[in-house]
């Protein structure tokens, strides 16, 4: 009875097993869902019918992606994201034969991916956009010092992930009411905790511990203050460590902004000359903190060992043109001379008032002479008038017009004496009446003339003008001869043509542009040459004006 029993029960099981797997066959295995819609034991047209009705709504919603801390959206349709719903419920198998896993069907569930069809030209500038913005990129640690406190940057981990991982879950997920989630990479930062230490704890605090004080003269000291340190003190990456950078030139500053009063500023002996008699203003030699010494092991003292506080060391000035060499100079011999000619009644007017300005200016040896600082402001208080000038290639008028036939008379005197050319500036467009190559404009607080005397002997600046010429001596003792070689003219540029329509436009028939070159050949006066030097200048095309 009881093996009929068993044998019997055997029978009902075989039979109940064979009509559900009869019933089954063909089917979506019991259990599966996707996206979240069970579609297990429905035949495969109804469950593709099914997923179309419960998510093709959500075709187009953003899809949320999620990367360890960050988060961004993905807009399907953009990413050329499409179910295949066919394709996805042929993924969920068919059911299974071993009667373990048709019962487990029954009481669980077993979530399948979607199979997405895939435009890839559109998937892979969103991939490339979703793993930018799922990167974190890791804290750097840092030092730095802020009001004399130390600022410290704790480095942190960031995060990226792997492109082709991102790509794969997107296109299994993106249908999934949870988002997209993809497994995040930790990066780690190069300059780490050891490094953030060492800097701390060494060098900054050293810095912080106490101002840098140089002692100078006159109970003046120099001080570099704590709370001024980050002005000197840096600490920039490298490698796997941060390297302590201390500005010298910075701190050096720092320490003259008090010790620049210790200084004793040079002056050479100066001649005047009133009503023919001659007066001297004695020298006085100068006193200039030594600068290179007092950068001279600066950075121990700021982020080292070395004490902070030293003595300054100072150098002598000694004035290059004394009171002596002054009592006894002469301006007996005309060391160069030149003239220019043609000018307007008003530009005239305000050469005229620069060379009276100029007129028995005495330029002792080594120094620098400055029109622009010379005369100072050249304005209607010290009697220029408006003028012509040269404004973008045509004629235009302003206070002090004409001063530039001046500049070129005096920088071809200096040229000719063998004098430092220090600053000079060709005009932009070539001026018929002036050597080419070997002229000067200048320009108020903007464009001077500087040359220097490099002769043992002072030089007397003496100017003479006549009806319609300036003429520019420089005499003193004559030690050279210059020649001047002209380069010629090529690279010749066309002239542009423009129209005006103010009431003082000048038409104009324009000029080409050109390049030249001057050579000036300097020997002394047995004929020796001494130095020889070649300057090009490039001119551009003066335009065609006409008035319309």
């Amino acid at each position: 009875m009881v093996l009929g029993a068993v044998l019997g029960a055997l029978v009902l099981l075989i039979a109940v097993y064979g009509a559900d797997y009869l019933l089954s066959k063909g089917k979506v295995p019991r259990g599966v869902t996707v996206a979240g819609v069970p579609i297990g034991g429905m035949t495969p047209q109804d469950a593709e019918l099914r997923l179309a009705e419960e998510l093709d709504d959500s075709l187009a919603a953003p899809v949320t992606v999620t990367a360890g801390a960050a988060e961004s959206t993905l807009d399907p349709v953009a990413a050329g994201l499409h179910p295949n719903w066919r394709a996805t419920v042929a993924e969920a198998g068919e059911p299974p034969l071993n009667p373990i896993d048709r019962i487990r069907g029954l009481v669980g569930e077993r979530e399948v991916g979607i199979v997405s069809d895939v435009d890839d030209a559109a998937l892979t500038p969103e991939i490339d956009r979703l793993t930018t913005e799922l990167a974190i990129p890791p804290t750097e640690g840092g030092v730095s010092i802020d009001a004399g406190e130390i600022r410290v940057t704790q480095p942190a981990a960031g995060q990226n992930v792997e492109p082709e991982e991102l790509r794969e879950q997107v296109a299994a997920d993106w249908l999934n009411p949870d988002g997209v989630h993809v497994a995040a990479n930790q990066v780690d930062p190069v300059i780490g905790v050891k490094a953030v230490s060492t800097v701390a704890d060494g060098p900054a605090m050293k810095a912080v511990s106490g101002p840098v004080i140089a002692h100078g003269v006159d109970g003046v000291d120099g001080v570099i203050p704590v709370d001024r340190m980050g002005e000197v003190v840096t600490f920039r990456p490298e490698g796997t460590a941060l390297r302590t950078d201390v500005d010298v030139d910075a701190a050096r500053d720092i320490l003259m902004e008090n010790l620049a009063g210790t200084e004793v500023p040079m002056k050479n002996a100066r001649i005047t000359f009133t009503g023919g008699s001659r007066t001297v203003t004695p020298h006085s030699d100068g006193r200039a903190v030594d600068r290179e010494a007092l950068v001279t092991g600066l950075r121990d003292r700021i982020t080292g060992t070395e004490p902070k506080e030293f003595d300054v060391a100072y150098t002598d000035e000694p004035a290059g043109f004394t009171t002596a060499d002054a009592e006894k100079a002469t301006f007996d011999e005309t060391v160069s001379e030149f003239t220019t000619a043609g000018f307007s009644y008003a530009s005239g007017v305000n050469i005229r008032r620069v060379a009276e300005m100029v007129d028995g200016a005495v330029v002792a040896p080594g120094q620098v002479f400055s029109l622009n600082g010379y005369t100072g402001p050249r304005g209607t208080a010290q009697g220029f008038v408006e003028s012509g000038i040269i404004l973008n290639g045509h004629a235009d008028t302003a206070v002090g017009g004409g001063i530039s036939q001046f500049a070129t008379t005096l920088y071809n005197a200096a040229y000719f004496a063998g004098f430092d050319d220090v600053a000079h500036t060709p005009h932009s467009y070539y001026i018929s009446r002036y050597p080419a190559g070997r002229e000067a404009t200048v320009f108020e607080g903007l464009i001077d003339l500087q040359f220097r005397n490099n002769s043992p002997y002072p030089v007397m600046i003496n100017t003479s003008t006549g009806d319609n010429s300036i003429t520019v001596r420089m005499t003193g003792v004559k030690t050279v001869e210059v020649e001047s070689v002209p380069g010629g003219r090529w690279a010749e540029t066309p002239p542009t043509r423009i129209t005006l329509t103010d009431d003082s436009c000048v038409p104009s028939s324009g000029a080409p542009g050109f390049t030249t070159s001057d050579t000036r050949i300097i020997r002394d006066l047995n004929g020796t040459e001494i130095d020889r030097q070649t300057r090009t200048t490039v001119y551009d095309p003066s335009p065609i004006i006409r008035c319309g």
